[in-house]
C-alpha cells in the first residue's frame, strides 16, 4: 500500500489548546495528546499526517481582531503546500459562532461549503498534476457551559449554533459528496472553558477518527 497523506485543517480544538482558568495565556498539548497524533498512532504505518490547526480560525469569516484567522483565504495555499494528499479531515465552525461575527448556524453551514469546494479544486496544486483530495467534514462537539465572563459575552447564543451543525454539516458534505463526523457523538466539550477539549476528549476524538479516515480513503 503506498503512503497516504493526511491534512488536518482546523482551530484550537485541532491546534491543541490546553483548556484552563483564567483561559489564558495557554499552551499546547503535546503531540501524543492531540486528537492528530492519537489518530496518527491508531493508523499506524503507510499514513501521514499535517496539522494545520491555527486558533480562533473561522471557516470564512473575517476576525477584526486578526486577519490571519479567515479559513478559506489559507486553505488553498495550505493545499497546495502539502500536495500530494490523499484525504483532508476539515473541523471548523466553533470560532464563527462568536457574537460579533452575526452568524446563524447556516452562514456557518455555507462556509464550510466553500472550503468543500476549494479542496475539490485543489487538483494541480502549482505546477503540477496531483488529483484532488478527497473531504471528511468533522462537525466540532458543541459548546459547554462557559464559566469565564468574557466568553461567556464573547460566545453568546454560540451553544445553540453548534448545536445546529451537525446537522447542517451532514447535509452540506452530503451535497458534496464528502465524508462527514459528529465528533459531538464521541466527545463534549469538557475542558475547564467549556470550549477546549480534555487529554481524554483528545483521546476517544482521536480513536474514533481512525475507521472513518480508513473507510474514506478506501472509498
Amino acid at each position: 500500500m503506498s503512503e497516504k497523506s493526511i491534512l488536518c485543517f482546523g482551530d484550537s480544538l485541532t491546534w491543541g489548546w490546553v483548556p484552563k482558568d483564567p483561559p489564558v495565556p495557554s499552551e499546547r498539548y503535546p503531540r501524543q495528546v492531540r486528537w492528530t497524533g492519537v489518530l496518527a498512532d491508531q493508523l499506524g504505518a503507510g499514513y501521514t499526517l499535517v496539522e494545520e490547526g491555527l486558533s480562533s480560525r473561522t471557516t470564512t469569516a473575517d476576525d477584526p481582531i486578526d486577519p490571519r484567522l479567515n479559513g478559506a483565504k489559507y486553505l488553498p495555499s495550505a493545499l497546495a503546500s502539502h500536495l500530494p494528499l490523499d484525504l483532508v479531515i476539515v473541523m471548523l465552525g466553533t470560532n464563527d459562532t462568536k457574537a460579533y461575527f452575526g452568524r446563524s448556524a447556516f452562514d456557518i453551514a455555507m462556509g464550510m461549503s466553500l472550503l468543500l469546494k476549494q479542496i475539490a479544486s485543489a487538483a494541480g496544486g502549482v505546477d503540477t498534476t496531483y488529483p484532488a483530495p478527497v473531504p471528511l467534514v468533522v462537525s466540532p462537539p458543541p459548546l459547554g457551559e462557559q464559566p469565564n465572563p468574557w466568553f461567556r459575552e464573547l460566545f453568546t447564543g454560540g451553544q445553540a449554533k453548534t448545536r445546529e451543525l451537525p446537522r447542517l454539516y451532514k447535509d452540506v458534505a452530503d451535497f458534496a459528496g464528502a465524508g462527514f463526523f459528529d465528533a459531538g457523538s464521541v466527545i463534549s466539550a469538557d475542558g475547564v472553558d467549556g470550549i477546549h477539549l480534555t487529554e481524554q476528549n483528545n483521546r476517544d476524538l482521536g480513536q474514533a477518527l481512525a475507521n472513518p479516515v480508513r473507510r474514506r480513503l478506501a472509498d
